[in-house]
C-alpha cells in the first residue's frame, strides 16, 4: 500500500499542559480512519497540525510528495468580501483555478474569454469538473453563489467549506466534524460517497453511524496516547471494553502492590538507606500507575426534576409564516406527560423556530402555546452561549446552584456533578475561555441540567460534543424522569432517546411519526412501493399526503381507550419487573414458579397487544 502520511513522536503541549505524546501512526492510500477522543484531548489540534496551521513540539509529520490534501475545519473561516462562488472554486485543483478564471471573464464588462482559455478548460476537464461541482452545490443546498461569505450563518459557511473539499477532490480528505450543520439527507450522501469512493481520509466525527458505515480504522487519544484499531466504531467499541477491563486490573494490581511498598517506604530512612536506589525509584512509577483514572464504564446521572403535573402544553391553531413561507398553518397538538419527541427536517423547515415559539421566544402569527403551570423548562440552543468566559468552570457552576438533587434522594456538590461529566478537578478550576469548543458546549449543558428542569427542550445538543459525553448525555435522558423534544441531525441519538418523532416537510407541513428515525426510513423507503401498488394510474401523490389525508378523528369511545392505554401498560410493565425480582429470588417452589412464569408471558403477550393498539390510534388521533 502506498503511504500518504506518516506521523512518528508527534507531541504538543501547552503550557505546562500536555495534549498528547509520542503519536506515531500512518495513512495509507484507500485508509479511512475515524479519530476519537475526549473534549480536549487535542483533536482539533490534531488536525490543525496536520493541515499546517499549528506548530507541534516534537516529532516529525511527513506527506507523501505531490499528494492532494483537503481539510475541512470545524469552524471554517473565509473573507466576508468573497462571494460563495470564490470561495468554492477557491482551490488548488487546476480545473477549479481554471473555472474560477471563466468565471470571472463571464462576469467582466466586456465579455472577453480567450482561445487559450478555452483549450487549457478543454485539455484539464474543467467542463466535467463544473459538471460535479454542481452536483455537489445542489445537494448541499447552496444557492445564490454571488452572496457574499459574511452574511451567511456558521451552518451555511460549514456546507460551503465542504463544497469546497470535495470539489477540490484531494486524495486524502482532513475533516473535523462534517456532519455538523447537514441534515438528514445530506448527511447519508455523504455517508454514501465517502464509503463508496477509494480516498484515503482521517475524520473526527461524533456521529456513530457515519463513523460505523465509513471508517475501517479507529484512532484513540487516551490519557495523551493514541490506540489504534483495526476494524469499524462496532469493532472499536467491543475491543475498547478489553483494553479497559486489562486497564482497570493493572491499576488494581498496582494499588494493591503500592500498599506494601509504601509500607517499606515509611520505615525510617536509615532502614531505606541499604536498599537498592532502583526499588526506591519503582515506588514512584508504581505510584503514578496507581493514580491512573480507572474506567467505570456508563456513568448514570439521574437528578430529581421538579415535579411535573398532568397538563404539559397544548399548541391550539398556532400558525407562523416567514415572508411566503409558512412554518406552521392552524397547528394542533396536546403534549402528553414524559412524552419523548424528536424533531427532524431539512435546514430551514422551521423545526429551531417551533421551539422557540414553545419557550416563547418567537411569538406565532396566530394562535397560541397553552403552557401548564408546572412546567420548568430547560432550553438547550444551538449557540450554547456561556455567560461569561473570563470566570473559572467552578465558580459559573457554583453561581446556578451549590448542589444537585438525585433521584434516590441523595445530593451531589458542584465539584462531584461536573466530575460526572468528565471535567476532572484541575478542569474546573480553568478559566472558561481557555476551555476547547468542545468542552464549552459540555459546560453549557451541565448549566441547564443543573436548573433541574421536568421539561427539556434540546437544540442540536450533539454537535461539538464527543462521544464519551454523548454516552453520558443519552444515558441521563433516557432514565429523565420528565418531558423532551430534542432537534438532532444524530441518527445514532436519536434512535436511542425519542418515542416518536414531528417531520417538518416544509410548508407548513408536519408528519406525527410513531417511532424513532431508523423506523422512519425504512416506512419511508418502503412507502412509496406500497402507494405504487395502491394508487393505479397516473395521478399518484406524495406518500406524505397520503398518509395525512387517511387520517380520522377519533371517536369518543376511542378516545377514552387510547388515554386509558398508556397506564394500563405501565401497571403491566411494573408487574413483570416485580414477578422476573420475585422469579430470581430463589424462595419459589416449583409449583408457584410454574405459575409466575407463565403470568410473565400473559403478560408480554398483553404488553404487546395493548402497545400494537395505542401505535393504531395515534396514528388517528
Amino acid at each position: 500500500m502506498i503511504s500518504y502520511l506518516q506521523i512518528d513522536g508527534l507531541t504538543k503541549s501547552f503550557g505546562d499542559r500536555v495534549l498528547f505524546r509520542d503519536l506515531t501512526f500512518g495513512i495509507v492510500q484507500g485508509q479511512k480512519t475515524g479519530l476519537i477522543a475526549g473534549n480536549g484531548a487535542g483533536k482539533t489540534t490534531l488536525l490543525n497540525i496536520l493541515a499546517g496551521k499549528e506548530s507541534y513540539d516534537e516529532g516529525a509529520v511527513v506527506f507523501r510528495n505531490d499528494l492532494r490534501v483537503g481539510y475541512l475545519e470545524q469552524f471554517p473561516y473565509f473573507p466576508e468580501d468573497q462571494t460563495v462562488l470564490e470561495a468554492c472554486f477557491h482551490s488548488a485543483h487546476p480545473a477549479a483555478r481554471l473555472m474560477a478564471e471563466y468565471k470571472a471573464a463571464m462576469a467582466a464588462e466586456p465579455l472577453v474569454i480567450s482561445d487559450d482559455l478555452m483549450m487549457r478548460m478543454e485539455h484539464a476537464g474543467a467542463w466535467d469538473y463544473e459538471r460535479k461541482a454542481g452536483q455537489i452545490l445542489s445537494l448541499l443546498k447552496i444557492d445564490r453563489l454571488d452572496r457574499k461569505t459574511g452574511q451567511l450563518s456558521g451552518g451555511q459557511l460549514k456546507r460551503v467549506a465542504l463544497a469546497k473539499v470535495l470539489m477540490a477532490e484531494p486524495e486524502l480528505f482532513l475533516l473535523d466534524e462534517p456532519t455538523n450543520h447537514l441534515d438528514m439527507e445530506m448527511i447519508e450522501w455523504l455517508e454514501d460517497y465517502l464509503g463508496r469512493s477509494q480516498v484515503s481520509l482521517l475524520m473526527v466525527t461524533h456521529d456513530r453511524y457515519f463513523l460505523d458505515r465509513v471508517c475501517n480504522d479507529i484512532l484513540e487519544i487516551d490519557n495523551r496516547e493514541i490506540y489504534p484499531y483495526k476494524g469499524n466504531y462496532s469493532y472499536y467499541l467491543e475491543k475498547r471494553s478489553q483494553r479497559a477491563d486489562a486497564r482497570n486490573a493493572e491499576i488494581e494490581r498496582a494499588n494493591n502492590l503500592l500498599r506494601k511498598e509504601l509500607d517499606w517506604m515509611r520505615r525510617q530512612p536509615q532502614a531505606r538507606g541499604t536498599k537498592a536506589k532502583y526499588r526506591i525509584d519503582a515506588f514512584y512509577e508504581l505510584e503514578e500507575k496507581a493514580k491512573q483514572r480507572q474506567d467505570t464504564g456508563t456513568l448514570r446521572l439521574d437528578v430529581r426534576p421538579a415535579y411535573l403535573g398532568s397538563r404539559i402544553f397544548e399548541a391550539v391553531n398556532v400558525s407562523k409564516k416567514y415572508n411566503d413561507t409558512w412554518i406552521l398553518r392552524d397547528f394542533n397538538y396536546t403534549f402528553a406527560r414524559y412524552e419523548k419527541l424528536g424533531i427532524i427536517g431539512d435546514n430551514g423547515t422551521g423545526k429551531s423556530t417551533f421551539i422557540k415559539m414553545l419557550i416563547g421566544e418567537v411569538s406565532p402569527d396566530s394562535g397560541c402555546f397553552d403552557i401548564g403551570e408546572t412546567v420548568r423548562f430547560g432550553y438547550y440552543s444551538q449557540e450554547g452561549l456561556l455567560p461569561d468566559e473570563n470566570r473559572k468552570v467552578i465558580d459559573l457552576v457554583q453561581d446556578i446552584a451549590e448542589y444537585i438533587t438525585l433521584g434516590d434522594g441523595k445530593t451531589l456538590g458542584v465539584s462531584q456533578f461536573l466530575n460526572h461529566f468528565l471535567f476532572a478537578p484541575d478542569r474546573q478550576h480553568q478559566y472558561v475561555h481557555k476551555l476547547s469548543g468542545g468542552e464549552k458546549r459540555r459546560l453549557y449543558l451541565c448549566t441547564v441540567l443543573m436548573r433541574n428542569p421536568n421539561f427539556l427542550v434540546l437544540d442540536e445538543p450533539t454537535n461539538d460534543l464527543d462521544i464519551v459525553t454523548l454516552n453520558v448525555l443519552e444515558e441521563y435522558l433516557q432514565h429523565f424522569k420528565g418531558c423532551l423534544i430534542v432537534v438532532s441531525h444524530d441518527r445514532y441519538f436519536m434512535d436511542k432517546i425519542v418515542d416518536h418523532l414531528f417531520v417538518f416537510h416544509g410548508n407548513a407541513e408536519v408528519q406525527d411519526f410513531p417511532g424513532n428515525y431508523t423506523q422512519y426510513r425504512a416506512w419511508r423507503e418502503e412507502e412509496p412501493k406500497v402507494q405504487k401498488e395502491a394508487v393505479p394510474g397516473p395521478k399518484k401523490m406524495s406518500s406524505v399526503r397520503l398518509e395525512k389525508e387517511s387520517k380520522r378523528k377519533l371517536t369518543w369511545q376511542e378516545r377514552r381507550e387510547f388515554e386509558s392505554l398508556e397506564p394500563a401498560i405501565a401497571a403491566l410493565e411494573e408487574e413483570k419487573a416485580q414477578l422476573e425480582m420475585t422469579l430470581s429470588s430463589g424462595s419459589l417452589s416449583h409449583d408457584e414458579l410454574t405459575r409466575q412464569a407463565r403470568r410473565i408471558a400473559e403478560i408480554i403477550e398483553a404488553i404487546d397487544r395493548k402497545t400494537n393498539r395505542w401505535l393504531e390510534l395515534s396514528e388517528w388521533d
